[in-house]
């Protein structure tokens, strides 16, 4: 009598533990395209409504593919291929800097430093601090760090061989996901269905939402405020403003904010007695990390209806735990995670049966 249930529960653990050794061995094969397939699904995600409109326009999915391919490039490859560059160029002189600090000496500090709110005492004391010690001693504290900064510099863009090909790869999946968009779309909604019927599919829809939502919100705000901190720079005649402005638009996509280079200037053109240019760059400055207040909250609630402090927790924790690619990955996490949860709360026939 008990013989049956037996052989069903043994044939289940063997059925289940086929699945997992397929399902672990199909991602062990796939692990060295898992990169760029992610990456290229986050593309074809936030920017599927522009490749339909470029559709609309070329009549043709091939063309506008190839359209959208060329957008992408001008977009990836080129900025990518100037900053290596700029780094390249410049690497020998952020090394040189190493070997010229010994010639550095502090100042005293200006009168004005001392009349700024809260924080004006303290650093009239540390650059006082500074300005009495001396010049050698401060060059071995600065020098190797600079030297390992120039150092690292060279070393990351060494790498640029491997990188252009990760981006390769990833522009050639994007294209293969561009024309079989609408497939790849129906069986990740009826996998979603099958695993948690409309809630599954609910979720599934909701997380591709966030990941428009965050390239939209994240990545136009850091380009936006990267391009207007250039110009800042190059107006006022910041040395090194093409290599800032690259900074900057890291930064910016880490949620770090503009203001680690800005701030540095301001007080080096203050420093050099350029008043006016200082004025003129800290008002620009507060209007470039001003825009993280109204661009991206509007950019976001365009995309998705999802809490602001959910998109900006699952941007913030996703980027520390699994790098620039985790910007996409923890929203889009935590939107599946909250969906479900708040379907189950308001579930009416688990509410009725309680």
């Amino acid at each position: 009598m008990n013989s049956t249930p037996q052989k069903d529960l043994v044939r289940n653990t063997l059925i289940i533990a086929l699945i997992a050794a397929l399902l672990s061995a199909s991602l062990w094969i796939m692990r060295p395209f898992l990169p760029a397939l992610i990456w290229a699904s986050m593309i074809v995600i936030a920017t599927w409504p522009l490749l339909t409109i470029v559709q609309r326009k070329v009549r043709g999915r091939l063309p506008a593919v190839l359209v959208m391919m060329g957008i992408l490039a001008l977009v990836f490859v080129i900025p990518f291929s100037l900053a290596v560059g700029t780094i390249i160029e410049n690497a020998p002189h952020i090394t040189a800097l190493g070997k010229q600090v010994t010639t550095f000496k502090v100042s005293a500090p200006p009168e004005w430093i001392a009349e700024i709110p809260l924080i004006g005492n303290s650093a009239t004391e540390f650059w006082q601090k500074a300005a009495a010690t001396d010049s050698e001693e401060i060059a071995q504290k600065i020098a190797p760090y600079i030297r390992s900064t120039g150092g690292w510099l060279v070393a990351q863009a060494g790498s640029f061989g491997m990188i252009l090909i990760h981006f390769l790869l990833t522009l050639i999946l994007t294209a293969l996901l561009y024309m079989n968009g609408e497939e790849a779309a129906e069986m990740v909604r009826k996998l979603a269905r099958r695993i948690a019927d409309e809630r599954g599919e609910d979720a599934a829809m909701l997380a591709a939402m966030a990941v428009r939502a965050v390239a939209q919100g994240v990545v136009i705000t850091a380009l936006a405020q990267s391009i207007l901190a250039g110009i800042g720079l190059a107006v006022v005649g910041i040395p090194f403003a093409a290599l800032l402005t690259a900074l900057i638009f890291m930064l910016t996509i880490a949620q770090i904010g503009p203001g680690p280079v800005l701030i540095p200037v301001i007080i080096w053109l203050f420093w050099k007695d350029s008043s006016g240019w200082a004025i003129a760059m800290l008002v620009w400055t507060i209007i470039v990390m001003g825009m993280d207040g109204f661009l991206r909250p509007i950019l976001i609630r365009r995309n998705a209806n999802i809490p602001l402090l959910l998109i900006f927790a699952g941007v913030i924790g996703g980027l520390i735990a699994f790098g620039v690619i985790g910007l996409f990955i923890g929203p889009v996490l935590l939107t599946v995670c909250y969906t479900l949860m708040t379907a189950w709360i308001n579930d009416k026939d688990l509410q009725e049966t309680s």
